[in-house]
């Protein structure tokens, strides 16, 4: 399933491509911001700069899917769906390549998945 891209979202979604992830900082207050967005939330300024994180945090939350939402995707359950707090500050989702090994607060770091028109991050866990 190819994402749906606007203009706020282009670097980052160019970003994977190249293997890089690329977040938003507000350029009055400083913060980090996922996902892409027109203005800052915690300020409200316009506009942003791009930055690129390194892509390794902890592991803030997760599901574990059993169940495929459609037929396409049957051979790829189950799979580990986590939240990542990066250590620029701000969460992002991704699915994690060690199913059943994630946890609350393990470290882990970005992984890339290559498909035909866009790259998806993943992350690998670091223990």
């Amino acid at each position: 399933m190819e994402p749906l891209v606007d203009e706020d979202s282009r670097a980052y979604w160019d970003g994977l491509r190249a293997h890089r992830v690329v977040l938003q900082r507000c350029p009055a207050c400083g913060r980090t911001r996922f996902p892409p967005m027109p203005s800052c939330p915690s300020c409200g300024t316009p506009g942003a700069d791009e930055v690129e994180a390194g892509g390794a945090g902890v592991v803030y939350s997760f599901v574990r899917v059993h169940r495929s939402f459609s037929a396409d995707h049957a051979a790829e359950v189950p799979y580990t769906v986590v939240v990542v707090e990066l250590d620029e500050g701000c969460r992002v989702l991704g699915r994690i390549e060690d199913h059943g090994r994630a946890a609350i607060d393990d470290r882990v770091t970005a992984a890339y998945v290559d498909h035909a028109t866009w790259t998806e991050l993943r992350f690998r866990c670091l223990r």
